[in-house]
């Protein structure tokens, strides 16, 4: 897995800092369950200098969007397409379906219409090669939003929420609420087998728990995640004697609530002394909270079972959060990733940045959304 620390160096100053530590890089796409990760830097805006001043001309920018079907997608766009127009800039958005062939013919429209600049939110990692190749061949600059490439070579940089230290901050803001001799008995509750990303949240918060809990370096505790995360694959269990945190069970829960809840029921039933449920998202975790009321077990703050997420940070699991019922959710929030995209895209556009002086992955900044600060990341959800 890639680790590198990610800088951005614009015309202004661009701030927003990230988790310390290890970095990682996905190349491949995920769902909003999804967006690949590593360690990045999250950039604030650049201070305004109208399109007209700065470059004497308005622009036009397309979005090649995966699915309007679906909040966390439709966010994108409609933060994308507001930031835009506030720049005076036009946006036309176009939807693939879940399709990529309608995204090779999307791509093709935006490049035959002439737009200064185009943002893809790809369908499949691979089949994304032929889409960028589409505004590479036509010289207009590309900027990929959310889902990651498996060819990075075509684009100024690909825009993400951090899954790695997102899951990191969870499991460490877990871990400091236990008394030292508190024994995890924890299941997992997984999106998609082969899933990068939902490798990369669990994995953060196995080592946000240990380095919380042993008091290792973040680089310790990574090798130590990587080490239960082997044992989960191979035998559907993992541990870590040094920091008292057993996972008895995996369940897949294909990234929603009902089917969330379907592998929590067995997960509950298979393991009666579990007091802790992870999630790679935050609405597998409200399928489990059916499943908990359902079997009569009491959770949250009052409860004998918690609950965290990685991601994704729903408006409903911030709900959630703010009752009591989940301790933790990583923020992957499509405001986020979408006004960070269009501020790169300005930087290039109006004050003239080279596109070569970008990392391959430029992330969000790294949070757990808790009681603490819910209400005043609300409204980054979605």
């Amino acid at each position: 897995m890639k680790r590198k620390l990610l800088s951005m160096v614009l015309a202004f100053v661009l701030v927003f800092a990230a988790g310390c530590g290890k970095s990682g890089g996905e190349g491949a796409a995920e769902p909003a369950d999804n967006a690949p990760a590593a360690e990045g830097a999250e950039a604030e805006a650049p201070e305004e200098s109208g399109t007209e001043d700065a470059a004497g001309e308005s622009f036009s920018v397309g979005f090649a969007l995966r699915t309007a079907n679906g909040s966390y997608y439709a966010a994108i766009g409609e933060v994308v397409k507001a930031k835009c127009e506030e720049l005076g800039w036009e946006c036309t958005i176009l939807d693939a379906n879940n399709d990529t062939t309608k995204e090779l013919e999307n791509m093709e429209s935006l490049a035959a219409s002439g737009v200064d600049l185009i943002f893809l939110d790809c369908v499949d990692p691979s089949a994304a090669t032929a889409s960028q190749k589409v505004a590479a061949d036509a010289g207009i600059p590309l900027i990929n939003l959310d889902s990651g490439v498996d060819d990075m070579s075509m684009q100024i940089t690909t825009v993400y929420s951090n899954n790695e230290q997102n899951g990191l901050e969870v499991g460490k803001y877990y871990a400091a609420a236990l008394a030292d001799d508190f024994e995890i008995s924890a299941v997992m509750l997984s999106g998609n087998t082969g899933s990068i990303a939902g490798t990369q949240r669990r994995d953060g918060m196995f080592a946000g728990i240990i380095m919380e809990r042993t008091g290792c370096t973040e680089e310790e505790a990574w090798t130590a995640a990587e080490e239960m995360e082997a044992s989960l694959v191979s035998t559907g269990k993992a541990s870590n004697a040094d920091a008292k945190f057993t996972i008895t069970g995996q369940g897949w829960g294909n990234w929603t609530i009902d089917e969330g809840l379907i592998a929590a029921e067995d997960l509950i039933t298979a393991n009666p002394s579990l007091n802790l449920i992870m999630g790679e998202n935050d609405p597998m975790l409200i399928g489990a909270l059916t499943a908990l009321d359902n079997a009569g077990i009491t959770y949250g703050a009052e409860g004998t079972v918690q609950l965290i997420s990685a991601a994704d940070g729903s408006k409903d699991g911030y709900d959630r959060v703010k009752a009591g019922d989940i301790m933790a959710i990583g923020e992957n929030s499509p405001s986020k990733i979408g006004e960070l995209g269009v501020e790169i895209a300005k930087d290039i556009l109006v004050n003239g940045a080279s596109p070569d002086s970008y990392e391959d992955i430029t992330m969000t900044e790294a949070v757990a959304v808790t009681a603490d600060n819910v209400e005043e990341r609300y409204e980054f959800g979605f």
